[in-house]
Formats: C-alpha cells, structure tokens, sequence
C-alpha cells in the first residue's frame, strides 16, 4: 500500500478518534482516585526585597488549564479552588520574571516565597506554538509574546502597529485608521498567515485577512509564531500564527478610557473582568471614529473626503471551573466598522488618477460565538485531558461604489476534539479530529443571474508527540492530515473535488551551555531548529473565478535555525534566526473565460523567501527598557512550472511586491512609579510595489524606504487614574506604506485612563 495510503487510513478521523478514547481509557483508569481540595498562597517580591503588585502567578496541573492570579498591594497571591497534586508555577511581572518551579498543594496552606529577578525576556505560558500550553523558554519556535502592558505602554491601538515591529513581518497599511492592513510573513503572501481571537478564525474563506478588523482592545497577550504552523492549525497557516488573547477571570476589576486627537479621533472603552466562586466573566466596548485624511491631495491637489473611519466592538464571556480542574469558556464578540474609500490619491507614477472618490464606502459586521471545554479525566493530576472546541462565525461586507452595491460572506462553523496523554517524565503526546465548514458567498458570483455559492469542508486529524530530556533537550514532531472537500457548482457543472493534504512538522532545542533559561545565572546558550510544510486551500474568488475544478491548494515548505544567548542573569537577551522558504504551486490567472469565471486560474507559480531575524533586549534595573531588531528578507518570483518565464508583468528573478530587504525598529521605555515614556523608531528601506489604479498590469515601480519616529508617555495621578499623550510620526516623514495611499502625518492624541486595581 502506498504510504500516503496508509498514512490516509491510519489517520482516518474515525480510526484516529478511536485510539485516542482507548488511550484515554487506559491513563483514566490507572489515574489517581479523587484529591482533597487544597490551597496554595505566597508573596513575590522584587530583587530588593519589596513586594511586587500586579505580578503575574500561573499554576498548571499536568493536564489541567492554567490559572492565573494577580498579586496584591504586598504581593500576596492565593488560589483558592485547587486539589491536592502537583503543578508547575510560574511568575513574571513588567522587566521582572521568576524561576519556573513545580509545586505541591496539600490540604493545609502552602505559603511559597518567590524572589523575581530582573529580566529582558518574561517567561510566559505560550498556547500557540504547540498543541497544549507550554513555557516561552521551551518553544522551538520563533515565537514573540506582546503583552497586554507593552500595547499600554507603547499607547497601541491596532493589530497592525502592535506587529510592525516582529522581526520577520512586513505590514502594510493602505492609508489611515481602519484602510486595509495586509501582513506578510517572512515574504509569503498577504493570505498566509492564520489569525485567531481566543482560539476562533479570524480569516476570511481562503485566508485573507485585514488587520483593521481585528481590534485589540482589553487585551492581554498576542502571541506570534512564525514559520509555518499547519501541522498544528492546517488550513491558512501557511506562513505564521497570531493569536489574539482578551483578558479574562483574575481579581475582579474595571477599567475605562476616553481619548482624543487629531483627525477629530475620539475613542472610549470600557471593560471588566473577574472570578468568584469559580465563576469568571469578562465583558465590554469600545467605540473608535476617526475623520481622516481632508487635505489636498498630493496626485491632484483636489479636496480630499470620505477618508473618515468609525469601529464598533463589544464582546462577553463567562468561564466555570471546577476544583478537579474541569474548565469552561464560553465567548461572544461582535465588530461593526465603516470605512470611506477615496482610493489611491497619492503617487501617480503613470499619470492615471482619475480623481478622488467621494461615493465609495465598506461596512462589515462580525458576530464570533466560541465555546471550549476542558476535562482532566480524574483531577489537575491526571495523566489524560480531555478538550472540546466549537465556534460559529459570520463575517459580512457590504460595499458602495460608483458602479453600485456589492456584498460578499464568510461563514464559518468549527468544531475540534483533542486527547492529550502525559506518558512519563518528561514525555506527552496530543491527537484528535478537527472539522470546519466554511462556505462564502459574493454579488460579483453570479451566473445566469444568479449568485453561485462557494462551500467546502475539511477534516483534519492531527498528532504531536513531545519529549523534554533532561530540562536541557526538547524534541516536538507533529503530523495533520487533511480531507479538503469542495462542494460542486451546480449552477456551471463543477463536481464535488476533494483531496488529501499531509503536513509534518519537527522542532528540536538544546540549551548546550551549563546553566539553564530560569536559572538566575549569568549565561545560558540555546539553539533551536525547526522545519515544517503548510498550505492555503484556494479562496472564493481563485475557486469561483476559474474553469479549473482541480484547483489545488498553495503550499510552503520551511527550515529554520536559530540561537537565543542570555546574559546578565537574563537582564539582556539575544536571538537570532535564520530561514528558507519555498512556497510551490502559487494561484495565478492564465486566461480569460466565459459565464461564471472570468479568468482561467491554476498553481504553476512559485516563489521563495529567505532571510535573518537579529533582536536584541535590555532589561535595566530602574525601570529602563531597550528593544531592537533587524530582519533582512531576500525574496524571489520563480518561473512558472514548465516554463522559462515568470507570470506577467514580473521577471523571474524579481523581488516579491511589498516585501523590504531591509527592516528594524528601536523602542525605548522608561516605567517609573507615576510617569512613564516610550520612544519608538521603525525604519523600512525600498520595496517594488504596483501601479496604483490598475495593480501589477499597470506596471511595477519602486517605494522608497521610510523611518518613521513615534514618542509619548503618562503619569499616574493617583493610583487607578493615568493620563497620556502620544505624538505619532514626530518627524511629520511623507510616505507611503502602498503606494498611491499616503500614511497619516504629524498626529497629536491624549487620554485618560482609569482602573479600579492599578
């Protein structure tokens, strides 16, 4: 039998479902019987011995979600619906971090003391990099942590600028507030890189995504993994991972802003989070307008209108755990944005700007309800878990033009079910089946009249075995295989296709120096390695535009190597990466067509990336924070399969559009107990890019390289109360992100900010 053929049968949904419920029934029935409810408290304080507020402490049962509790005024911590075993403990507070250490909570009160050290580098529960949580210092990924205190502290208000400065990310935004905000990762397309809020796609069907219209309010982590991750998540991984994490349960709290600025912005958020009785809740809003760009425009000088921006969010949950560590969350979050489009006012290299828009407009409305349940299969201390997911998506985008009205829809249903198995010390192993149905419908497919619905289905089932030597080696090997299944069009006699996609991935780590990350000493060295394959399933427009049935996903494959170096017992931190992209059968049109299609598409395109990751971080002892990095990025378009040649208007040899060869940024923060200050610089050199009117077919020109300075800073009043400013480019810079849409100037903001436990 062929191996593809096996591999096909052994991880048959049905097959595979089956051996993770009689792995599980195997570990429960040897699992330890029921544990007395314990308590476990402790203080936390700082390299001088003073009580650290607001620090962060994390439990983790060996197979039961984490729990995170905030330290008060004197740095006491307290959990309080715990049972007896063993879990693993972890601290970290702003510049601060602590050693990670495995714990044992009794029937009588553990009071555990936890000295932080001064730290560049947080360690953190990382929930994206693997199939279950695992700490920042074991990944072998390139993973980047922002936390919910550096967007505070740097005054971020958009996913977009919140990713401008990772190393490895190129992210172009089409003009001001709330334009289209595409992200490219390690030189991949703008629909490679997968998006979830709290575990739920953000994506629209076949990967596109707008970063505008993920908002990152009451935030309090966004993780990003880089590198393909399709073993892990399938479809639209192709490239990289950005998980945006809300906050939720902790002490209950409060908190609000109201801002204003330039532009006429005016923004206002209110949000609280909370537990009690193992109950947890988070709710809230936010609600942001921006008028825009209303000058000149530079390609006419013409008035400027219809650039203004208005978003809307709200968003709830409520949680439950048990004490024996079952965990349920539930989550409802709804955006409503609306956008004028004036088009590309800006560069007009070929002379063809037909005038500012004045009638274009986008609204959209996104409804996300996500529901996950958790389940030690006999207490925190069991060797089994058990894990549920369903959420139900709906996406919907209207736009008003000259020539009319269009509306285009994603929907979207998933559901996963997951096993996942402590064997021995040091060793565990994840499986299960995941389904998604996805179906997207658009005004511009039609046929006859009629619009020409686009479903497709796919089922995956996944395994990941990990091994951690020693505490100084950690293997990772993952295996998905996909059943992609595309439902036919009736209306211009498209059968139902399907395929079978198979994507691998291993990741190795070695600390190969004597000291250890979290040790407190001087120095450690740790080397990582990783290698992977991803795939993005075509979108709507790639299927539905085509008289190709067999259209075939668009697939990547990855090596990467890097090395982390700690000095200064963790107060500076280095890492480096290297890596090399293959991206093979990229979706290009070929032709015209007739009836529903317009254009013949088919993958014969290729393309690949290669480049470094330099960052460097200093974390003083005066509340003084320095942050760098550098990322080189060589790209190249490939021939066409079969062919000589590149797909027109490109040559092969050309760089891919919108992708710098060079990029870095430099931040600089200073936290002192009232006032606090950030300096950012970012600096992207020369990219080739589209005419703006007519795209690549209208021919390709150079953008030229930008530095772009930002400064601000706040000062708490009284404790809860903060007020802030911001000054975003301060060197008032003309430039252009895309060209043909001009980047804001000089903008002024200032704020207020109040908490009920700050």
């Amino acid at each position: 039998m062929p191996a593809l053929a096996v591999l096909t049968h052994v991880f048959h949904p049905l097959t595979f479902l089956r051996l993770i419920l009689i792995t599980g029934s195997v570990f429960a029935c040897s699992a330890s019987p029921a544990l007395a409810q314990a308590r476990l408290e402790g203080r936390v304080v700082d390299p001088q011995g003073r009580p650290v507020a607001g620090a962060t402490v994390v439990v983790t049962g060996l197979t039961s979600a984490p729990v995170a509790v905030r330290t008060d005024a004197s740095g006491h911590f307290a959990f309080t619906t715990l049972t007896e075993g063993r879990y693993d403990l972890t601290v970290s507070a702003p510049g601060l971090a602590g050693d990670a250490r495995a714990v044992m909570a009794g029937p009588s009160a553990l009071a555990i003391a936890i000295a932080l050290r001064v730290s560049a580098i947080s360690e953190a529960l990382v929930v994206s990099a693997s199939q279950i949580d695992q700490p920042l210092s074991r990944s072998a990924d390139s993973v980047t942590v922002i936390s919910g205190a550096d967007l505070e502290a740097r005054q971020l208000t958009s996913l977009g600028a919140a990713l401008s400065t990772i190393p490895g990310f190129t992210v172009a935004r089409s003009g001001g507030p709330g334009t289209l905000t595409s992200i490219f990762p390690r030189g991949g397309e703008s629909d490679f890189t997968l998006v979830l809020v709290d575990g739920i796609r953000a994506n629209a069907f076949g990967g596109g995504i707008d970063l505008s219209q993920v908002p990152i309010a009451d935030i309090d982590r966004i993780e990003v993994v880089r590198g393909p991750q399709s073993a892990l998540y399938g479809a639209d991984a192709i490239g990289g991972v950005v998980h945006v994490i809300t906050r939720h349960g902790g002490e209950p709290s409060a908190q609000a802003l109201v801002e204003t600025g330039s532009r006429a912005t005016r923004r206002a958020q209110a949000s609280t989070t909370g537990t009690s009785a193992g109950f947890r809740w988070q709710a809230g809003g936010d609600y942001a307008e921006d008028n825009g760009f209303t000058g000149t425009a530079p390609a006419s000088g013409e008035q400027v209108g219809n650039d203004d921006a208005r978003q809307r969010q709200g968003w709830t949950g409520l949680g439950w755990r048990a004490a024996r560590g079952t965990d349920i969350q539930g989550t409802f979050r709804y955006v409503d944005t609306d956008r004028g489009a004036p088009g590309p006012y800006g560069s007009d290299p070929a002379q063809r700007f037909s005038g500012v828009d004045r009638i274009s407009r986008g609204t959209t409305q996104r409804r996300a309800v996500g529901l996950r349940a958790l389940h030690p299969w006999n207490g925190p201390s069991s060797r089994v878990r058990q894990r549920v997911d369903l959420d139900v998506a709906d996406y919907d985008l209207n736009f008003q033009s000259p020539f009319g009205r269009s509306e285009s829809e994603t929907r979207r249903v998933h559901a996963r079910v997951q096993t996942d198995a402590a064997l021995g010390a040091g060793f565990g192993v994840s499986g299960g089946v995941e389904w998604l149905s996805e179906g997207a419908r658009s005004s511009f497919i039609r046929a006859n009249e009629a619009i020409v619905p686009v479903d497709r289905r796919i089922i995956g089932t996944f395994g990941e075995a990990r091994w951690n030597g020693a505490e100084r080696l950690s293997l990772q090997a993952g295996l998905r295989v996909e059943h992609i299944t595309r439902e036919g069009f009736i209306v211009n006699g498209f059968a139902d296709d399907s395929l079978v996609s198979v994507n691998p991935k291993v990741a190795v780590a070695w600390v190969v120096s004597p000291a250890l990350p979290g040790s407190g000493a001087g120095a450690w060295t740790r080397l990582r390695a990783s290698a992977g394959t991803g795939i993005r399933p075509p979108d709507v427009f790639e299927i539905a535009f085509t008289d190709n049935p067999a259209l075939k996903p668009e697939r990547s494959r990855s090596i990467e190597v890097g090395v982390t170096q700690a000095l200064a017992g963790g107060a500076v931190h280095l890492d480096a990466a290297g890596f090399f992209n293959r991206y093979d059968d990229l979706i290009i049109s070929v032709g015209s067509l007739r009836d529903v299609s317009r254009y013949r598409t088919d993958n014969v395109s290729n393309a690949r990336a290669r480049g470094a990751e330099v960052g460097a971080a200093w974390q003083g002892r005066h509340g003084l924070t320095v942050r760098a990095a550098y990322g080189f990025l060589d790209t190249e378009i490939r021939a066409i399969d079969n062919t000589a040649q590149a797909p027109s208007p490109y040559q092969v040899g050309d760089a891919l559009l919108r992708r710098p060869r060079h990029s870095g940024s430099l931040l600089v923060g200073w936290t002192a107990q009232r006032p606090s200050l950030f300096v950012s610089m970012e600096r992207r050199g020369a990219t080739l890019d589209a005419e703006p009117a007519f795209g690549p077919s209208g021919g390709l020109y150079q953008n030229p390289g930008r530095t772009v300075v930002d400064a601000g800073g706040g000062f708490r009043v009284v404790r809860g109360v903060e007020i802030y400013a911001r000054l975003m480019n301060l060197l008032d810079h003309d430039y252009e992100e895309v060209l043909g849409f001009p980047a804001p100037g000089r903008t002024a903001f200032a704020g207020v900010r109040v908490a009920s436990r700050r």
